[in-house]
C-alpha cells in the first residue's frame, strides 16, 4: 500500500496543477492586453476583493480602474461589480459603486450583484439573474484564467482584461485548490444558495444598490 501511495501523491499532484494551466491554456485567446483591442459587450464584471476601511483594497481598486476604462472607452454601456455582502460590515460591492459614481459613471449603468461569494456564483447570477450574453471579466492575471474559462462554460460569449498588479506567487499557488473546486462546480452544474428574480443589464442599474 505504502508503495501505491508513493507513487499516487505525486500523480495527483501533477493533476491538480495541471488544471490551472489547462484553464489558461483553454481562454487564452480570448484574453486582451488593452482597452482598445478587447471586443465591445454588454458589460464589464468587476469581480470582488477585499475592502479596507469601507474603500476598495488595491486590488479592487485596480478592477474599479479598469472597468471605468473600458467604459470610458465605449467597450461597455453596464458595470456589474460582484462580490460578498453577506454581512453589514463586510460589503465589497457598495465602496466600488462610489468609486465609478465619483468618476463620473452613470447611476444606472451601475449593477451591484451583493451575492457574487464566489467566482462560479458571481458568473452564474450574472448569466441567469442579470441575463448576460456577453462581459469583459476584469481582475488580477492570477484569478482571470479561472474566471474567464467558468464564464464561457456557462454560456457567456466573455472576454478578459487583466487589471494592472503586481501579483504574488502565493495568489497563484491559491488558484490550485480554487481552479479544481470551479472545475467541480462546472461538472456538478451546482446552483448558487442565493439566485431570485431576473434583473436584465439593459434596465436601470440603481434598483440593485439596496
Amino acid at each position: 500500500m505504502l508503495r501505491y501511495a508513493i507513487f499516487a501523491i505525486p500523480v495527483l499532484a501533477l493533476l491538480l496543477l495541471g488544471i490551472p494551466l489547462f484553464m489558461r491554456i483553454a481562454v487564452a485567446r480570448y484574453i486582451y492586453d488593452a482597452p482598445e483591442n478587447v471586443p465591445s459587450t454588454e458589460a464589464a464584471l468587476v469581480l470582488g476583493a477585499s475592502i479596507v476601511r469601507g474603500k476598495p483594497s488595491p486590488i479592487l481598486e485596480e478592477r474599479a480602474k479598469m472597468a471605468l476604462e473600458l467604459y470610458r472607452a465605449g467597450k461597455v454601456e453596464k458595470i456589474l461589480v460582484t462580490g460578498d455582502n453577506s454581512a453589514l460590515t463586510h460589503d465589497e460591492v457598495t465602496p466600488v459603486r462610489k468609486y465609478l459614481i465619483d468618476a463620473g459613471v452613470e447611476a444606472e449603468d451601475i449593477f451591484l450583484d451583493h451575492a457574487g461569494f464566489d467566482t462560479y456564483s458571481s458568473m452564474y447570477r450574472a448569466r441567469h439573474i442579470f441575463l448576460a450574453d456577453s462581459i469583459i471579466v476584469v481582475t488580477q492575471d492570477f484569478h482571470l484564467p479561472r474566471a474567464l474559462f467558468v464564464a464561457r462554460r456557462l454560456g457567456m460569449s466573455a472576454y478578459g482584461i487583466s487589471a494592472a498588479s503586481s501579483s504574488e506567487g502565493r495568489n497563484y499557488i491559491r488558484e490550485i485548490p480554487a481552479s479544481t473546486k470551479a472545475l467541480i462546480d462546472l461538472l456538478m452544474s451546482r446552483e448558487p444558495k442565493y439566485l431570485g428574480d431576473t434583473i436584465p443589464l439593459d434596465g436601470d442599474g440603481s434598483i440593485t444598490w439596496y
